[in-house]
């Protein structure tokens, strides 16, 4: 493949984060190649190198007129601390290119990370957030982080929960990034869900039968993926239209984390998990954890936010085995539960299935990064 596909895809979005935050309205031209695509969480230029190693790139630096790209979030955050300033420009590079695109061709799905630019960090300008980064640093042990000089960070730093989030999960914030987000969250560019089939669901982290119940879906229609995806849509529209300021939440699906309340919960933190200890925190939506034997039957979604190592671990599983840059499958019929690498075969009306594609796209080669077709999933009998 010629090398001058990224180059031009690399000017494409310099022009467009030059522009300032804008959206193309969708252009309606019928795409025939669909993908989605895991955490895009690393150097834009690879982003670039795993599309056009795919064969998504035209000469023009843009996706193929064919070609619909969904991304399932995360678009900010990756690296260790010396390569803040480059992962912080290449993030926006990202969103910025993806914005450029008509919405119905490049469709941005919300994740945690991206939402944390309007909630915990909503308060936060370069400056102050610079100052609380590098104290932070400096407190940061993981586990032997010292609770003492942790408890009086956050009484400088109320907005967020713990001093993690400021050295690592959230590193690379800057006002900027927070400004695109913004714009693409009143521009209805950014979104929850997005329906790509009659049972296919396209999300950042999955949802269960507890969740839809919060935006009012009866179990009889929570196999329908474009009546999930509308509702969760609206509930993402109707938040939006009366958040004015401050931190921005979702009621009953997205809590932003803060000192006084904890770590973030919701929708956008979900992670499957059977682990004993983990009980607690599946019991009540807005939730972290969530009982995988609770997903919806019927419905298939396509999420990201979990790397197979943390997915083996959260299901009591060995992690030894584990693989960066592959799909892999989670199949329940509400009893039994079966993981693994690869796609799902057919599944029942009474089976609930997670299709995983967070690849780690920062470890894994180029090559074996793998996106998931859209076209090619075989729908269940739901």
């Amino acid at each position: 493949m010629s090398s001058s596909r990224l180059p031009s895809a690399l000017a494409r979005a310099a022009d467009a984060v030059r522009r300032g935050p804008h959206s193309t309205p969708p252009d309606g031209q019928r795409r025939t190649r669909r993908l989605a695509i895991g955490d895009p969480q690393a150097d834009f230029t690879r982003f670039l190198a795993i599309l056009d190693h795919q064969g998504l790139l035209g000469p023009d630096g843009w996706l193929r007129p064919e070609v619909q790209l969904l991304s399932v979030g995360d678009h900010f955050d990756w690296g260790r601390p010396a390569e803040r300033e480059e992962a912080a420009t290449s993030a926006l590079h990202l969103v910025a290119w993806m914005a450029a695109h008509p919405a119905d061709q490049a469709v941005l799905l919300l994740g945690n990370h991206d939402l944390g630019r309007v909630g915990e960090l909503a308060g936060f300008t370069d400056a102050r957030f610079a100052a609380a980064q590098a104290e932070a640093d400096g407190i940061y042990r993981g586990e032997d982080t010292d609770e003492a000089r942790e408890r009086d960070f956050l009484t400088r730093y109320p907005e967020l929960p713990n001093v993690e989030l400021a050295a690592r999960d959230f590193g690379n914030f800057r006002e900027v990034q927070r400004d695109w987000v913004a714009y693409l969250l009143r521009a209805g560019r950014f979104r929850v869900a997005h329906a790509a089939a009659e049972h296919l669901l396209v999300l950042h982290a999955g949802v269960t039968r507890e969740d839809l119940r919060v935006v009012g879906l009866p179990e009889s229609h929570q196999a329908h993926a474009p009546t999930v995806a509308d509702a969760l849509n609206q509930a993402l529209a109707t938040a939006v239209a009366h958040w004015k300021e401050g931190p921005f939440s979702m009621p009953g699906l997205h809590q932003p984390g803060s000192a006084t309340y904890g770590e973030g919960r919701g929708i956008f933190y979900h992670r499957p998990s059977l682990l004993p200890q983990d009980a607690a925190h599946r019991a009540a939506t807005p939730r972290r954890r969530f009982d995988p034997h609770r997903l919806p039957p019927g419905l298939t979604q396509v999420v990201g936010h979990t790397r197979d190592k943390r997915t083996r671990e959260l299901l009591a599983m060995p992690r030894e085995g584990y693989r960066d840059g592959v799909l892999r499958y989670l199949v329940t019929d509400g009893t039994t539960l079966q993981y693994s690498l690869g796609t799902p075969p057919p599944t029942g009306p009474g089976e609930a299935v997670l299709i995983f594609t967070d690849g780690g796209m920062r470890e894994s080669p180029v090559e074996a990064f793998e996106l998931f077709d859209l076209n090619g999933h075989q729908e269940g009998q739901g």
